[in-house]
């Protein structure tokens, strides 16, 4: 086993457990994301070394996917509508971290 799968299978063991964790422990982001016309999404950003998709909501949340291929973040950015795709294809389908959650609007 080459030393780059030897890194990648310890780091998706390690994402596993974070996602298990019943602890809030913060995730921190070093993806850049870009700015997409949606109703559901404001940004996404992906990891093309990692095969990491991270997606910010308009509520201000932000989930990373793990295992994703890049045609699937191709796909994504060429959808006509990202937020369907988004819930056709990726949700529930790949290994997720929240990054940040989602932001709490004030009522007045």
């Amino acid at each position: 086993m080459s030393a780059k799968s030897v890194w990648l299978l310890l780091f998706v063991c390690a994402s596993r457990l974070l996602i298990a964790s019943a602890a809030r422990t913060t995730v921190t982001s070093h993806i850049p994301r870009k700015a997409v016309a949606s109703k559901g999404i404001a940004s996404i950003g992906y990891s093309k070394r990692l095969h990491i998709l991270e997606i910010e909501f308009v509520n201000g949340a932000v989930y990373r996917y793990l295992e994703v291929a890049s045609s699937v973040h191709r796909e994504l950015m060429a959808a006509d509508s990202k937020a369907r795709y988004y819930d056709r294809n990726i949700k529930g389908n790949y290994p997720s971290a929240r990054v940040r959650p989602r932001v709490k609007q004030e009522t007045d």
